[in-house]
């Protein structure tokens, strides 16, 4: 069974930075595809980015492309995306998710383990 935590949500202002973690445990993230997705309230939960479980390809939602960058520390197990000139419209409940070998997977149904969400909230 694979856990995930988050880390590293808060409060920002706008054009700031937030770097968001996500620690595995139970299995080596080598072997996971990692998603990152975000839900406002009253809002479906979206898709924000993804790296493949070889590390070799990343992907985003348009909204963020240029903004945000994913990636994974093997050796650490941990997972991260970088945020950068944030907006009040990136204001949500971040989500890592993770699926074993996965290459690509945008919708949430594309992964089985989940984490319990961190908040980022973007003033103006």
């Amino acid at each position: 069974q694979v856990e995930l935590v988050e880390s590293g949500g808060g409060l920002v202002q706008a054009g700031g930075s937030l770097r968001l973690s996500c620690a595995s445990s139970g299995f080596t993230l080598s072997t996971l595809g990692m998603g990152w997705f975000r839900q406002a309230p009253g809002n479906k939960r979206d898709f924000v980015a993804g790296i493949s479980w070889t590390g070799a390809s990343t992907y985003y939602a348009d909204s963020v492309k240029g903004r945000f960058t994913v990636s994974k520390d093997n050796a650490k197990d941990t997972g991260y995306l970088q945020m950068n000139s944030l907006e009040p419209e990136d204001t949500a409940v971040y989500y890592c998710a993770a699926h074993q070998k996965l290459y690509y997977g945008r919708s949430s149904h594309d992964y089985a383990y989940w984490g319990q969400g961190t908040q980022v909230t973007v003033s103006s």
